[in-house]
């Protein structure tokens, strides 16, 4: 075979027919003075089928000719040269038939990839005796740490194309506060370069491991832990820059039977049913999971990101971990080498599980999800990733004030009829009006960001609340992109943006998350507005 460079489109001729029982060859690239070139090896792997092609090889050295600008320059290589399978195949993909005995590989081939992708991993396991997240417990009687279910880890992915650079970073952590996550996002801008409005913090949301937020007897902040998971973000970010390598991306999706299900009616509609006409008057649930696949070139391991709606709340004693996420990991990494990243979609009213038990039922669950993952693998699309682009705004959700005026009247009148429902019991409620007396009733608003990105046909949105699966639903339903992704739990957490029906019922969402996390009640209107402003942040990248 005669390999020649002219200009800077490599061409290679066949020369002779593949015998049957012939040796395939193996590619490797080089660069030399030449420029770009592929050594031929032979390789057990490669196939006849991928073209008609032979070497001529002898024991010890093979010569390839090349030319270039009128000029050739021949080099030797030795016969123990490697390259991987998918480097070649990528290599015929690109190209374009010269004749019918060779192919010929463009220019753009040698080129500077446009796309790629690194994935940085730390682990984050709390220490024990830390309290955890995600449960009522009355001081004195503290949730805490006693052992270790699983590990837990952040894990950051980093996308670059043409010198713009995003950072997605899952973390196994009940939330992250806005002002924890505002500070580490700074922080892995001022050691990574990546723009800190380029950089999302994303909590997986599991009730088994601690919260960076004020959380009213429901887990306190452990600083220290907080400085160490902070330290972690960004090492697992310039994990990540180092890891980049070119990728080719695949989405993928599929529907997960018995893997979720909306905890706050008796029935509900899915998915498949919605349309511009759907309302809030209905309560919905999203089956939708959404894989992320990056197949790399050489011996960078694949990556895989997976999305999907459901409150990891699975396991409730002192064992801290990441809950059935975790429990999916160990599946994937058993079947298919991956361990794969978890961004939290629109989980308000979503529970794990089929609805019994209430909480799911970890084994039951992680058999659905992991069921959608490989299914969703399976129809995985490429998508061309022509354009990476991020946006970030701040969006004031509005307070209810003159409900929150009248909570606090409620109990100064009378402390012994706020002991249960959205009052908890006594002790938490008689916290909750101590911190709130002198609360600032002019602050009619709770000023938190949100963002979107685009990676070619794909749009993601990010944003902080808890959201009911109507609004994210609507979202995707309304986005201009091909496909969308609504990530919750995102540089902050503002707790639950429910739908007007939960607010006229008083739902623990809309009443009492809002006591726990400190903030006044939100207006019934919150999560259509916050809705509205998520649509328009899509429409700044995908427009």
């Amino acid at each position: 075979m005669v390999v020649r460079l002219q200009g800077r489109a490599l061409i290679a001729i066949t020369i002779g027919t593949a015998h049957q029982g012939a040796r395939p060859t193996r590619w490797r690239r080089r660069t030399g003075l030449a420029g770009t070139l592929w050594d031929a090896e032979i390789s057990r792997w490669a196939a006849p089928q991928y073209g008609r092609y032979e070497t001529q090889t002898s024991a010890r050295q093979r010569k390839i000719t090349m030319t270039r600008r009128s000029r050739t320059t021949q080099l030797s290589t030795s016969a123990n040269a490697r390259v991987r399978r998918r480097e070649f195949l990528a290599s015929l993909a690109a190209g374009t038939a010269a004749t019918s005995f060779g192919f010929a590989v463009p220019a753009a081939a040698t080129r500077r990839p446009e796309f790629k992708v690194g994935e940085g991993v730390m682990e984050i396991t709390p220490p024990v005796g830390i309290e955890l997240g995600g449960f009522h417990r009355s001081p004195g009687n503290e949730r805490r740490v006693k052992g270790i279910r699983q590990k837990s880890f952040v894990r950051a992915l980093v996308l670059e194309r043409r010198g713009t650079r995003v950072a997605l970073v899952s973390l196994d952590i009940t939330g992250v506060g806005h002002v924890m996550a505002t500070r580490t996002r700074q922080e892995v801008a001022k050691q990574s370069g990546i723009p800190a409005a380029n950089v999302r913090l994303c909590a997986t949301h599991t009730h088994s491991t601690p919260g960076f937020m004020f959380l009213r007897q429901w887990g306190a902040i452990s600083a220290d832990y907080m400085a160490v998971v902070e330290k972690q973000v960004v090492r697992a970010v310039a994990a990540a820059v180092e890891d980049l390598a070119p990728a080719q991306a695949s989405l993928g999706k599929s529907r997960v039977v018995g893997g979720n299900f909306n905890r706050t009616a008796k029935t509900w509609k899915t998915d498949d049913a919605f349309t511009a006409e759907s309302t809030h008057d209905d309560r919905w649930l999203d089956s939708v999971l959404h894989v992320l696949h990056f197949e790399r070139a050489g011996s960078r391991r694949d990556l895989l990101w997976y999305h999907f709606s459901a409150h990891p709340v699975c396991f409730a004693d002192e064992l801290a971990g990441p809950d059935f996420p975790g429990m999916v990991d160990d599946l994937l990494k058993q079947s298919h080498g991956l361990s794969p990243g978890y961004l939290q979609g629109h989980a308000g009213d979503v529970n794990p599980g089929d609805g019994s038990p209430w909480r799911g039922d970890a084994d039951e669950t992680t058999s659905a999800v992991y069921k959608g993952i490989t299914q969703a693998l399976e129809k995985k699309q490429r998508i061309e990733v022509d354009a990476l682009a991020s946006h970030r705004r701040t969006f004031g959700i509005p307070f209810d004030m003159p409900l929150f005026t009248k909570w606090l009247q409620q109990y100064k009148d009378d402390p012994a009829k706020c002991v249960g429902g959205q009052w908890v019991d006594a002790r938490f409620a008689k916290a909750w009006y101590e911190d709130n007396a002198d609360r600032d009733l002019k602050q009619t608003t709770l000023d938190r960001t949100i963002s979107s990105i685009k990676l070619g046909p794909l749009a993601m949105v990010f944003h902080p609340t808890e959201l009911y699966s109507y609004y994210g639903l609507s979202i995707r339903q309304r986005s201009a992109a091909a496909d969308t992704l609504v990530v919750g739990y995102t540089d902050g957490l503002t707790g639950y943006l429910a739908d007007p029906t939960a607010y006229a019922t008083g739902d623990y969402g809309a009443f009492t998350v809002p006591k726990i996390l400190d903030y006044p009640p939100f207006t019934p209107n919150a999560a259509s507005l916050l809705a509205d402003s998520m649509v328009a942040t899509l429409d700044k990248v995908c427009t």
